[in-house]
């Protein structure tokens, strides 16, 4: 079983940047692929990047690709999401989640999710 907690939330102006960050403990980080979600109020919590257990593949959803970068570091049990250009319409609450399976957009083939960091942007 691993625990993951977000970090690197805030409010931010449109056009800025952003760093996420999530910890894992409780086992070893590399078994897993690493995923990050958002969820807006009001709507489904929706796919945004993904990254294979070596960081060799990453996947992106449309809405953020070319503006987000995901990395990790597995001596450091970390998995990152960098964006840019970041737009009103990005603001939600992020979550990590890790999978056994694969870098898939499903929510349903990740097994371990963190608590969220908000994300706020303003226009």
């Amino acid at each position: 079983q691993v625990q993951l907690v977000e970090s690197g939330g805030g409010l931010v102006q449109a056009g800025d940047s952003l760093r996420l960050s999530c910890a894992a403990s409780g086992s070893t980080f590399s078994l897993y692929h690493m995923g990050w979600f958002r969820q807006a109020p009001g709507k489904e919590r929706e796919f945004v990047a993904a990254v294979s257990r070596f960081g060799t593949s990453k996947n992106y959803a449309d809405p953020v690709k070319g503006r987000s970068t995901i990395s990790r570091d597995n001596a450091k049990n970390t998995v990152y999401l960098q964006m840019i250009s970041l737009k009103p319409e990005d603001t939600a609450v992020y979550y990590c989640a890790a999978s056994v399976y694969s870098i898939s957009a499903e929510r349903t083939r990740y097994d371990y999710w963190g608590q969220g960091t908000q994300v706020t942007v303003s226009s």
